[in-house]
């Protein structure tokens, strides 16, 4: 017997959870084969098995973490019988621990809250005829993408209710999404009721606490994503001493530019941020000493610009990276990013795509914000904010005359840069912005 294990799937992974298993007990598995979907820190991965033989028994179950190097399966070898000398007892119990898949609705709560008469028919008795069925009701599930199950968990949404507009009436992302605006029915486990029965008996003096689901509150489980950012942001913000500089663009000329660019390359398109992305990775190669990382003994010059480009996804933030961002035309990195991003809110991006990034940049100018701090995104030692390009009168040979204006806000860990060095790089960035042929000469 060979244990399958949690594999390390992102340099910043440190547990898994099993999203969905594409092989049941029974299967014959080839080297190659799709064994489980995982969603790690960053993204689903599909799992491929490195040894071929038969999946004995299944250990992690759908929906449950697994931290890295913990055993999620056992594969025996290849034509050995299922359930031999360790499946006679492993065997028997399956039906009875097959039902661990039911914590997966658990932040479900809200939703079973509102739908009583469920829980009102099996007052007591109904956690056995849920566990007893549940096998029969997994093996009975339609057809869907990693990214939609986990959406239809996260928003207690019952799959076996939902019709697939995907291939072969596959349930995919935007099928939840239709589902969550119509309100569509949640999955409410029996099990709940009793424990929702309980509650006022078991803590008959609790008016004090804090409202609970299904009163005022909604309980919005982290998910994988949140969960990673708050533990790196509060790393970051705790260990790196951040320092601020801010300038304004005057972003006339860049605007003016971005038009010409795009009837040039028409259809093809560029954004003012794809401009920002070139500028910043131009600027870097005349300074250096930014595109650095701290390490207790040793600063990091890297000798290559990676541009990471901040993506809001429905589940948080990833930062998909431009490799090589100085060395590609502005049109180069208005198609990548436009690929990274598409493929970031699908939730198809690898983690290769969203690590060794050197430097970050953040814009949230498309939402109207004028100006922000952003958090470094460690290892790196800078991240710049850009905000909205905004319609301001300006000075111009002692007359006032419409301009427009961009602020632009460099986020420094000082122990990787002092401020005179990160004022020169970001006076380098705000005279390319300001005079953007300069950006592709």
């Amino acid at each position: 017997m060979t244990d399958i294990l949690m594999p390390r799937l992102s340099d910043t992974m440190e547990e898994g959870v099993i999203s969905s298993w594409h092989k049941k007990p029974g299967d014959q598995i080839a080297v190659g084969d799709v064994l489980c979907d995982i969603e790690t820190d960053k993204a689903i991965m599909e799992y491929e098995a490195y040894e071929a033989g038969v999946l004995e028994k299944i250990l992690v179950e759908e929906g449950q973490t697994a931290a890295i190097g913990a055993p999620i399966a056992v594969l025996a070898p290849a034509g050995a019988p299922v359930g031999g000398s360790s499946g006679g007892s492993s065997g028997a119990p399956a039906p009875a621990t097959e039902p661990a898949p039911e914590p997966e609705p658990e932040p479900e709560q809200p939703a079973a809250a509102a739908e009583p008469e469920p829980a009102a028919e099996q007052p007591a008795a109904a956690p056995a005829p849920a566990r007893a069925e549940a096998p029969a009701a997994a093996s009975k599930r339609p057809p869907s993408s990693p990214l939609a199950r986990r959406l239809a968990r996260d928003h207690g949404i019952d799959l076996a209710t939902l019709t697939g507009s995907g291939p072969g009436g596959r349930i995919v992302r935007a099928d939840i999404e239709a589902a969550i605006r119509a309100g569509a029915p949640a999955q409410a486990p029996a099990q709940q009721a009793p424990a929702q029965q309980a509650a006022p008996a078991a803590a008959p003096q609790a008016a004090p606490a804090p409202p609970q689901a299904g009163e005022d509150v909604e309980v919005v489980p982290l998910n994988r994503f949140r969960k990673v950012a708050a533990r790196r942001l509060t790393e970051s913000k705790r260990n790196a001493p951040h320092f601020y500089l801010n300038r304004e663009v005057d972003a006339a000329k860049l605007v003016e530019f971005r038009a010409t660019l795009n009837e040039a390359l028409a259809p093809a398109k560029v954004s003012l941020n794809d401009l920002v992305v070139k500028a910043c990775a131009t600027a870097l190669r005349a300074f250096p000493e930014v595109n650095v990382s701290f390490t207790e003994e040793n600063l990091l010059r890297h000798k290559r610009v990676h541009i990471g480009v901040a993506v809001a996804v429905d589940d948080g933030l990833v930062v998909p990276v431009i490799r090589d961002a100085d060395r590609k035309s502005v049109s180069q990195i208005g198609a990548e990013t436009r690929e990274l991003a598409g493929r970031a809110r699908e939730g198809r991006l690898t983690p290769q795509e969203m690590s060794g990034g050197t430097f970050s940049i953040s814009n949230l100018g498309m939402f109207g914000v004028d100006s922000f701090s952003a958090v470094i995104n460690p290892p790196e030692a800078a991240i710049l904010a850009v905000g909205a390009v905004r319609d301001e009168p300006v000075v111009r040979d002692g007359q006032v005359v419409p301009g427009k204006r961009m602020a632009v806000t460099l986020s420094v860990d000082h122990r990787a840069c002092d401020g005179a060095t990160g004022a020169r790089f970001l006076a380098r960035l705000v005279e390319l912005l300001e005079n953007p042929l300069l950006i592709v000469a």
